[in-house]
């Protein structure tokens, strides 16, 4: 079986994994979520006429300009903090570890490592306190 072939079966395989099947969903509650659409419609709005207003040079209303960073950063909000976002961005974080996992993991082997024992090494979030966990040693 040749790396391509090999290569879509790991696609398939990762198609039906737990990670990437909540993303999936997350996804389509996301694309189902009207009020959530609304809100980043309005933010791309705001943000086109924010660059807009910056494009004009010294001829920009600084006033303008302010009251589009504000108008952002609260619709920013609103869509970071909606329930649906929320599992999104969880699910695609979950889904993100995965492949910076398998492609580190793929990686040492190009580099010569033994695939059946290579293990990459896992970033720990411990907040700096290495007596606490011990996995940095």
């Amino acid at each position: 079986m040749s790396v391509v072939e090999l290569t879509r079966q790991l696609g398939a395989e990762i198609q039906k994994d737990e990670r990437y099947l909540n993303f999936s969903k997350a996804r389509e509650n996301n694309d189902k979520d009207t009020e959530l659409n609304d809100m980043i419609g309005k933010l791309n709005l705001v943000q086109l006429s924010y660059q807009q207003e910056a494009g004009k040079g010294d001829e920009a209303d600084a006033d303008k300009m302010s009251e589009y960073d504000k108008q952002f950063r609260e619709l920013y909000e609103k869509i970071m903090s909606n329930p649906n976002m929320l599992a999104y961005e969880a699910a695609r974080k979950e889904v993100d570890d995965m492949m910076n996992y398998v492609m580190q993991l793929l990686s040492l082997c190009v580099n010569g490592e033994d695939p059946a024992t290579c293990e990459p090494v896992q970033e720990h979030s411990c907040g700096g306190e290495c007596g606490s966990c011990g996995g940095c040693h």
